[in-house]
Parts: C-alpha cells; sequence; structure tokens
C-alpha cells in the first residue's frame, strides 16, 4: 500500500513485540503459556460458578460474566499474535483489523464497567446488608451487566468508524502486536486531531466514570468497615472486596497509564509493553486473584476436585 487510501488496501502488517528472530520461538511459547493459562482459569472460573449453588449470588454472577470478558479479551489478541511469532508474513486483512479493533474495545469497556459494577455490588452487601438481597435483585442484576455490554458495544462502534475513515498513504505497517487505535493513527495522512479528541473524550467518559464509581463506592464500605467493633468482623469484610480491589488497581492504572498521558510522552515500545499487561498478563491473573484470595471459591473448587476424583 504505498501509495493511495485505506479503501483500496485489502491488508495491513502486524510488526510485532519484536523484529529480533532469535526472540521469536521463546515469546511464543511464553505467551502460548499464558494464552493456556487464561483459558483454563476463565473457562474454569465460568463453570465452577455454574455448577456450585452456593456461588449463584449476584457478586458471582458478574465474576462470571467478568471471566467471560477475559476470556474473549484474550482471545480476540493471543491467537493471531501466536501465529505471527512462527509467520514470516505478519500480515492481517483489512476486515479482520477493523473486527479486532472493535471486539478489542468492546472487550475492554465491558472489563471496566464490570469492575464498577462489582464495586457497588460490594457497596450494596457491606453498607447495606440487610437490604442487599432485595437491591441486588437477579433482575437488577440482569439489567446491569445487560447495560455494561450495551454501552461497550456502542462505544466501540464509535472508535472503529472514527477510525477507519481515515485514509492510510504512506505505509501499511502498523508498529504493534494488534490492531489498536495509536498506532493506525501513526499511519494516517489524514488529519487526525478530531479521532485524538474523540477517544480522550470517550475514555475519559468510560475510565473514569467506572474509577469514580470505584472510589465511592470503597469510601463508603472503608466508612462502614471502620466502624465495625471487632477486629475479626472488619478482617472478614475487607477480605471480601480485597481480591476485586487487587483487581481495580492493575487494569485501572495501567488504563490510566495508556490513554490519559500527554500525547508528548507517547512512546510505542512502551505501549506495546503496557498492552501486553492489560490484554494478555491481567486477564491471565483475575481468575488466580480470585480464587487464591476467596475462601468460597477456593472451597467450592476442592468440592469439585473431590467430586471429580471420587466419580473417576
Amino acid at each position: 500500500m504505498e501509495k493511495g487510501n485505506h479503501s483500496a488496501s485489502t491488508e495491513f502488517i502486524l510488526s510485532g513485540l519484536t523484529d529480533r528472530p532469535e526472540l521469536q520461538v521463546p515469546l511464543f511459547v511464553l505467551f502460548l503459556l499464558i494464552y493456556g493459562i487464561t483459558l483454563v482459569g476463565n473457562g474454569g472460573m465460568i463453570l465452577l460458578i455454574k455448577i456450585d449453588p452456593r456461588l449463584h449470588t449476584p457478586m458471582y454472577f458478574f465474576l462470571s460474566n467478568l471471566s467471560f470478558c477475559d476470556l474473549c479479551y484474550s482471545s480476540i489478541i493471543s491467537p493471531k499474535m501466536l501465529l505471527n511469532f512462527l509467520s514470516q508474513r505478519k500480515s492481517i486483512s483489512y476486515t479482520a483489523c477493523v473486527v479486532q479493533m472493535y471486539l478489542f474495545y468492546a472487550f475492554s469497556d465491558f472489563e471496566c464497567l464490570l469492575l464498577a459494577v462489582m464495586a457497588y455490588d460490594r457497596y450494596v452487601a457491606i453498607c447495606n446488608p440487610l437490604l442487599y438481597t432485595v437491591t441486588m435483585s437477579r433482575q437488577l442484576c440482569k439489567q446491569l451487566v445487560a447495560g455494561v455490554y450495551a454501552v461497550g458495544l456502542v462505544d466501540s462502534m464509535i472508535y472503529a468508524c472514527f477510525t477507519f475513515r481515515l485514509s492510510f498513504c504512506s505505509s501499511n505497517i502498523i508498529n504493534h502486536f494488534f490492531c489498536d487505535i495509536p498506532p493506525l493513527l501513526a499511519l494516517s495522512c489524514s488529519d487526525t486531531r478530531i479521532n485524538e479528541i474523540v477517544m480522550f473524550i470517550l475514555a475519559c467518559c468510560i475510565i473514569v466514570s467506572s474509577l469514580v464509581t470505584v472510589l465511592l463506592s470503597y469510601v463508603y464500605i472503608t466508612s462502614t468497615i471502620l466502624k465495625i467493633r471487632s477486629a475479626e468482623g472488619r478482617r472478614k469484610a475487607f477480605s471480601t472486596c480485597s481480591f476485586h480491589l487487587t483487581a481495580v488497581v492493575l487494569l485501572f492504572g495501567t488504563l490510566l497509564f495508556m490513554y490519559l498521558r500527554p500525547t508528548s510522552s507517547y512512546s510505542m515500545d512502551t505501549d506495546k509493553v503496557a498492552s501486553v499487561i492489560y490484554t494478555l498478563v491481567i486477564p491471565m491473573l483475575n481468575p488466580l486473584i480470585y480464587s487464591l484470595r476467596n475462601t468460597e471459591v477456593k472451597d467450592a473448587l476442592r468440592k469439585a476436585m473431590n467430586k471429580l476424583l471420587t466419580n473417576s
């Protein structure tokens, strides 16, 4: 695609994480392992929540949706990335690039908004425990998740429409391991100022609003926990939030660094490292965080394993 606009192009070339040939196979093995753990961890979490009646609560309903998002989130990026480690020509079709970018931003939004919904769930459980089952009804939980998906799909559609209306004249080489907006804007010969403004506003709307919901929820949660007289009671109350808070810090810390930093400090190499963390590493870590730090999940897993061993 030496000259012309994007309507004439049929593919892009992904530069990947590195151009050093000796690192391709070791990186393939590393990220294959990460992807395998992600599939097993998140798939196992979904299955465990489904089969154990003790986990049929609002918190675990949201957690199963978070695991589904993590599983899909990683699967949007990992298969193509793994294939490119072993390929000489790391191409992606124009249509596949559009689809990958659209789904990536949709599931990114789902993740942020679900963590905000889960923070609200923890707020109700700790600050209004007597009204928890009434407030967090099954119908409300389904409506909240449906709202999360609707907002993410619409937001991602706006991203895709604004990005792929641009012309790409000078090169078709995307300096990244997947179709992300910043490297695509760097390829464009069109004026990208409107895209940058729209991207910043939408990122603020999703990331900041989700983060504010989380922070406000935890202000009330902390205030309520500090009023508990028993040290054991405070410990138990905080333990129900600790795994969620860990997931929040990991995801929002990375996203704030990625999308809300000044453009003058933008570096594609730094962007790639941060992208690996929130697209591949965090989806792998989330089920480990929720299982290793959650007594109910560990008990359910132990029960499922004992039942499996007994039947075999």
